[in-house]
């Protein structure tokens, strides 16, 4: 069974997003690190102050499994990638709700709203 906060929200594509002071803080699921078993590689598809479109891939990440995209939850701004991951992947299988990937800066923060809460991404997962 997945971790699944309750104070964040979350797409079908699996990505959290928390928000913080307008600007939303994006990392995978817990249900997505463990599909994807071990995370090996992170790579950064665009870089801070590139504009994302909804559901534009930013990222990807690269397990012993396969490669996955990582998707902006809403359109906006890159402010800040988690560098960090580069040298240190596997954090996001240690602790996928710490281990942050990007911060975007929202062109509309009112459409988070429109975004999957705990519930919803439960059921959308099967739990």
């Amino acid at each position: 069974m997945s971790n699944i906060p309750d104070d964040l929200k979350y797409t079908a594509e699996h990505e959290w997003i928390r928000m913080e002071d307008g600007v939303a803080v994006v990392g995978i699921t817990d249900y997505a690190q463990d599909a994807l078993t071990d995370i090996v590689w992170i790579e950064f598809l665009a870089d801070e102050g590139d504009s994302v479109e909804d559901n534009g891939s930013f990222a990807s990440v690269e397990s012993v499994k396969s490669v996955s995209d990582i998707y902006a939850p809403l359109a906006g701004t890159i402010v800040a990638l988690n560098h960090d991951l580069q040298d240190a992947p596997e954090a996001m299988n240690e602790d996928a709700y710490s281990s942050w990937i990007a911060k975007i800066e929202l062109a509309d923060v009112g459409a988070v709203d429109g975004l999957l809460d705990a519930a919803g991404y439960a059921s959308l997962i099967g739990e």
